[in-house]
């Protein structure tokens, strides 16, 4: 497991880009973890979508939230989520 530091002092505006890519890699250590722990990855994916669906619907509401999903169904017929995932 690797340890994630965190990256900028607490003023400090960062880029979204950025965040995201910090972000990804915390969830990719959490995710490692859990395999590593016995925790099946598609019991790990609904529960990522789940806690990934209630954030959103958190910061945004209901009806945005579920808006965003409706596009999720062409988003991935277009090939933007089949990516090769690396398992350790």
């Amino acid at each position: 497991m690797s340890m994630t530091t965190n990256f900028w002092p607490a003023h400090e505006p960062v880029a979204e880009h950025e965040q995201k890519r910090v972000a990804l890699g915390y969830l990719q250590d959490a995710w490692t973890e859990a395999r590593h722990d016995g925790i099946e990855g598609d019991c790990l994916a609904q529960t990522a979508l789940f806690l990934a669906l209630a954030e959103l619907i958190s910061t945004y509401g209901e009806e945005p939230a579920a808006r965003y999903a409706e596009k999720l169904s062409d988003r991935i017929r277009n090939g933007e989520f089949s990516v090769e995932i690396l398992r350790q």
